[in-house]
């Protein structure tokens, strides 16, 4: 949690209207009617020969309407215009704050340190500063785990296309296996209807022959079934609660 502490600050020596309206502006800022704020804040910087007060507290209305980029524009100006290093330390601490709520984390630490610069102190601004170091410092965290998960997605990724391929390649094997176990088995029944159909011969075969033909033919079967049978088994911290 961050802390917050915008001063609405008093002019001493201002004109008469001028400070009128800072008093209107500051009354309806506590009654947290900040847009009205910001119109009286508006019309005592018209009226103001050194508009650092009437700015200042224009800053912190456009703050507490989270208009960002006006409320920082207003407290550069007020640093730049001012020569006072109480005035100028609570600008830019401020300043830090605002940064901070827009997410510009890096403003917001230049913001602070300048703060400390001129005000070395400020309890407030060095707890604002750690705040934002420390978010800054998740920032990283969170940036160098997100290339981190980026990184073992594309190998996951990788790893998912190399299986397929290697499934691909596998199935592909399978496949002329079974093309080549298909071809052997064409092969050998080409072979039995071949040795089972009679062959011209010069002269009438012997009965002991003919066992011996048909014992080779049973172990010629017997080895290509094995084969098939081998084939086979191959196969498987600016400050969010402003307290004024």
């Amino acid at each position: 949690m961050i802390l917050m502490g915008m001063l609405i600050l008093l002019p001493a020596t201002a004109q008469h209207k001028e400070r009128k309206y800072v008093r209107e502006g500051n009354n309806s800022y506590k009654d947290g009617k900040y847009a009205n704020a910001e119109v009286d804040y508006r019309k005592a910087r018209d009226e103001a020969k050194d508009p650092v007060v009437p700015d200042f507290n224009l800053g912190t209305a456009l703050y507490k309407q989270k208009k960002y980029d006006k409320a920082a524009e207003n407290f550069l100006s007020v640093a730049g215009k001012t020569d006072e290093n109480r005035i100028k330390a609570d600008a830019y601490y401020n300043l830090g704050n605002t940064f901070l709520e827009a997410k510009k984390i890096d403003e917001a630490i230049a913001a602070y340190k300048t703060a400390l610069k001129y005000d070395p102190e400020d309890m407030d601004a060095k707890y604002n500063l750690l705040y934002a170091l420390r978010l800054k410092q998740q920032q990283q965290q969170q940036k160098k785990n997100q290339n981190k998960n980026g990184k073992n997605d594309q190998q996951q990724k990788n790893d998912q296309q190399k299986n397929q391929q290697q499934q691909q390649q596998q199935k592909q094997n399978q496949q002329q296996q079974q093309q080549n176990q298909q071809q052997q088995q064409n092969q050998q029944e080409k072979q039995n209807k071949q040795g089972q159909q009679p062959q011209p011969q010069p002269g009438k075969i012997s009965k002991k022959d003919a066992e011996r033909l048909l014992q080779a033919l049973a172990n010629d079967e017997k080895k290509v079934q094995a084969k098939v049978k081998k084939a086979k088994a191959k196969r498987q911290h600016v400050k969010s609660a402003i307290n004024w």
